[in-house]
């Protein structure tokens, strides 16, 4: 069991938890969603992809998130998951966000989908 997240307080008054596949998933967006440099510890974690609000939205910004978004979940979890694929798509002004990933514990495929306004 770990700590759920967001951070919150459950129906019997104590922290959150979460187990397993959701864990990983609450990992895959906290990755995706920590701009590096916020981590006071680990100034080289999360992937960036929060600095492409302020790049113009377009297929090379898309292109541009994925490898950022690939790469981090790579290097940071690594051994929890094998990422088989991140695709992002721009639409309008949001930037959706699938990555396709197999649980290294249990061995289950999954897909975990986000969407980031621009």
């Amino acid at each position: 069991m770990d700590i759920d997240f967001p951070f919150r307080i459950d129906f019997r008054g104590r922290t959150a938890l979460s187990e397993g596949d959701d864990h990983i998933r609450d990992l895959i967006e906290q990755v995706l969603f920590t701009m590096p440099g916020e981590r006071v510890n680990r100034p080289d974690f999360g992937s960036g992809l929060m600095q492409q609000v302020f790049a113009p939205n377009g297929a090379e910004c898309a292109a541009t998130t994925q490898f950022l978004a690939q790469g981090a979940l790579q290097q940071w979890l690594g051994d929890l998951i094998c990422v088989e694929e991140v695709s992002v798509k721009s639409v309008e002004d949001v930037l959706h966000v699938t990555v396709s990933y197999e649980a290294l514990r249990s061995k289950e495929h999954h897909i975990a989908r986000f969407e980031l306004e621009v």
